[in-house]
């Protein structure tokens, strides 16, 4: 059996999903065993959180779905009935009717005709009614919004010029406009602590109620309180047996935090959290990241359980031990670099259990806290997810993809010689120390690049990490085998901003997703930087294009450049340049390359995307009905654990 084989799970639609291997778990003390299973149960807890807030009707439509699913009639079409499996795993795998990535409408492949006659035949209590409500009024609520393509379009709008709030299906807002949102936390931000700003509007609603706009406040008591209850209870176990006080600490914030919904409590948490790098055991559980928010301030649902690997964390305590000479050697100005740089830790972990935002597509690595006064006086802790970068690795070797785009016979052997060892230090040197590194400027408001602030932020990373790649330094190290190792990465970075990553985009669309957008500026930039004085090129061959690098240390320098602009753009809060840059470059499509990709790669029957299962924890007793072990379980289709987690796991 292929690698392939043994870890794919299932294949729909532009998805793959692949099962990870949880190495060293077995190796854990009893009590580290416990802590992963208790911190796993809480994460499984916050699952419909995320549904709801990716759009209010996402609960609805996805218990209509698993509802109906045993109950098609027999005589059913199976071209019908394949359809209608397909749009719930996909509704599964985006955790909502939008895709997880490119944030539009999924089509659900089967006819309304289909899914009423579906209905008819589910028994009515297994069907989501609301009070006072019958399964026509039902249908006639949620069938426009499963089957019309213009109700509810995108997830999250970010085109210029257009109202981002009222034009996004995400469950951030209510009633208020685009300007009354701002305004709102514009308000807050002038009254509150300069000196420790919390992250206004990142666990609540937005809503307009008899007139006034207010928040709804995500709290035990409050909005999402019967999940975050859940996720407390096993938040309070798993302090039972943390590993030492610090730990204990960060789990009481947290809970602290749930209860009172209070931000400067989220604060203590996330400074907490980012000193505690004794604990071979940790995790990510809350309100995180802002990009499902089209104006980046509210914070979707996220968590991941893993441990420290030990043996693969010496190359990032390796980089972190290093940050000051990285930030004093960065080709920004002077005026936007940290003279220093304080709490920068790093570590390679194992992912043991993924959920929220986290699941079932996930991140291969996470720098936190987000804040940034915490950044710039506490510091920040990064993480590259070792498990899931090999799981990925994996699934990629010899099916085709790097021979079909890659110019010629020297670049692929250099790629398959370096790319393992050169994308796992970019992803380290952009989590660790990109985002880690610079400074704003005094009185610049953190969130002055508004809607372009995240794709800014990661291409501020990235173009960090690009940079540093090549230099004499990481050989000097050991993080680099050689001098020309960095090489794959460039190669690999230009041709997926350019070429390779428009395989995620439907033919007429734009780019929109912050990353990708990120990739494409740089690497549409560089390009027309680069073009006239032969750095790089697409070239035309045999009715193919490639990206053709001819000098890739000039490729650096321009590198260099676009990072010291970035870094402007972000520390003088310059919205205007972001807008220009973001607009001008990491936006727009060709349509006749694009067309030229997603041939090629249709050939290849590949899936674009790729997700994950979970291994299932199972508690071992004995006769006393003691915990006295915790073995995994690695047998779940994807199927079996979407049904599971909204059997076990549901209560909003």
């Amino acid at each position: 059996m292929g690698t392939e084989e043994v870890i794919a799970v299932d294949r729909f639609a532009d998805i793959q999903v692949l099962r990870y291997e949880v190495p060293g778990f077995d190796c854990l003390t009893l009590r580290q065993k416990r802590l992963v299973y208790y911190l796993s149960e809480a994460a499984l807890w916050g699952r419909d959180i995320l549904f709801d807030q990716n759009g209010s009707y996402n609960l609805r439509i996805r218990r209509l779905l698993e509802a109906v699913l045993p109950y098609v009639p027999q005589e059913a079409d199976e071209a019908e009935r394949q359809a209608l499996l397909t749009y719930l795993k996909r509704v599964w795998f985006s955790n909502g009717i939008h895709h997880h990535y490119s944030c539009d409408k999924l089509a659900p492949g089967c006819s309304e005709e289909f899914l009423r006659r579906c209905v008819l035949a589910t028994p009515t209590a297994e069907l989501p009614l609301v009070e006072g409500e019958d399964v026509e009024a039902m249908c006639a609520r949620l069938f426009p919004v499963i089957f019309r393509p213009e109700v509810l379009p995108k997830r999250v709008n970010q085109e210029d010029g257009q109202d981002l709030v009222a034009t996004s299906a995400a469950n951030y807002y209510e009633g208020v406009t685009q300007q009354e949102a701002e305004d709102f936390y514009a308000r807050l931000k002038d009254n509150g602590n300069p000196d420790r700003p919390v992250m206004y509007g990142l666990n609540s609603r937005l809503v307009k109620q008899d007139g006034v706009v207010k928040e709804q406040v995500w709290k035990i008591g409050g909005m999402y309180g019967p999940a975050l209850e859940r996720i407390v209870g096993w938040l309070e176990k798993a302090e039972e047996v943390a590993e030492n006080d610090a730990q204990r600490e960060v789990i009481r914030l947290l809970v602290d935090f749930y209860r009172t919904g209070d931000l400067q409590v989220f604060d203590d948490y996330s400074i907490a959290w980012l000193r505690d790098t004794e604990s071979r055991v940790d995790f990510v559980n809350g309100f995180i990241e802002t990009y499902g928010d089209p104006l980046g301030l509210k914070a979707s649902w996220e968590s991941i359980v893993n441990f420290k690997d030990l043996e693969a964390t010496h190359r990032t305590e390796t980089i972190s031990e290093n940050a000051q000479w990285f930030e004093d050697h960065s080709p920004v100005d002077v005026r936007f670099k940290k003279p220093h740089v304080k709490g920068v830790s790093a570590k390679v972990i194992t992912a043991a259990m993924l959920a929220g935002d986290l699941y079932p597509s996930t991140a291969i690595g996470i720098n936190l806290p987000n804040s940034n006064w915490i950044r710039s006086v506490h510091g920040s802790k990064s993480v590259t997810i070792g498990n899931l970068t090999t799981a990925y690795g994996r699934a990629a070797r010899g099916n085709g993809f790097r021979e079909e785009f890659i110019a010629d016979a020297a670049e692929l052997e250099r790629v398959n010689r370096y790319a393992d060892i050169t994308d796992d230090l970019h992803t380290d040197l952009h989590e660790c120390l990109g985002h880690g590194s610079g400074q704003l400027l005094p009185g610049v408001d953190p969130d002055a690049l508004k809607a372009y602030g995240a794709t800014i932020e990661e291409a501020r990373a990235d173009l960090f990490g690009l940079y540093y790649l090549p230099d004499e330094r990481l050989v000097e190290l050991g993080l680099t085998p050689d001098s020309e190792a960095y090489k794959a990465a460039y190669y690999t970075y230009m041709m997926n901003g350019l070429m390779t990553q428009l395989v995620r985009i439907e033919p007429g669309c734009t780019v929109e997703e912050a990353h990708m957008r990120n990739r494409q500026l740089i690497a549409r930039w560089a390009l027309e930087q680069g073009r006239e004085e032969g750095t790089v090129e697409l070239e035309r061959r045999d009715g193919k294009t490639y990206v053709r690098i001819h000098d890739y240390v000039r490729l650096r320098a321009l590198f260099a450049r676009l990072l010291a602009e970035v870094q402007r753009i972000k520390s003088e809060g310059d919205y205007e340049a972001a807008r220009r840059l973001v607009e001008d470059y990491g936006v727009q499509v060709d349509p006749q390359l694009h067309a030229e990709v997603l041939e090629r790669y249709r050939r290849l029957d590949l899936a674009p995307y790729k997700g994950f299962v979970n291994p299932r924890y199972r508690p071992v007793f004995d006769e006393q009905e003691r915990l006295v072990d915790v073995k995994l379980d690695a047998t779940e289709s994807f199927t079996e654990q979407m049904l599971r987690y909204s059997r076990d796991y549901s209560c909003l």
